[in-house]
């Protein structure tokens, strides 16, 4: 949808008696409401602003889990288990779409065990049209991806795991 656009909507709803409207077009679901001033039934006239946030920094955490279906150990096994390594998460700054390339028949960005610097994009995170770039902040190598091709996120999800190189 246009910006453009969505700016004439709510010109001609802050220009009319409506409190309400609701528009879908192209899959998108556009729901516009101001509200009422309940003395004397007038709409109020404002818009309520949109903020995003910006990119969490990465976070020490521990490493993922791999899965043990079916396998036991014992007490001596558990005290040979290596030493836990910190990784860095990447977390999503908006809620969208994830995209691992940035076309369908395009290779990824990234894959896992890849060396990434700091400026290299991870990936791209797609919110109302508009394709967001992900970059990478840290050197390392990319541990885990967390999240499958074309699949939604939720603001501060966890994208990629990355162990840092010094």
């Amino acid at each position: 949808m246009d910006l453009a656009y969505l700016r004439k909507l709510i010109k001609i709803m802050d220009q009319s008696n409506m409190t309400e409207m609701e528009i879908e077009e192209e899959g998108i679901k556009l729901r516009l409401a101001k509200s009422v001033n309940s003395k004397a039934g007038e709409p109020m006239g404002h818009v309520m602003p949109f903020y995003q946030m910006p990119a969490p920094l990465p976070q020490q955490v521990s490493p993922p889990q791999p899965e043990t279906i079916g396998v036991e150990t014992t007490k001596t096994e558990e005290k040979k288990a290596e030493p836990t390594v910190q990784y860095l998460e990447v977390k999503s700054p908006i809620v969208g779409t994830f995209y691992r390339a940035p076309a369908p028949d395009a290779d990824p960005y990234v894959e896992v065990g890849q060396e990434v610097e700091p400026g290299t994009v991870l990936c791209i995170v797609e919110a109302m049209k508009l394709m967001n770039e992900i970059e990478c902040d840290v050197k390392g190598r990319i541990v885990k991806i967390m999240v499958e091709n074309g699949q939604p996120i939720e603001y501060n999800q966890t994208l990629f795991f990355i162990e840092p190189i010094k």
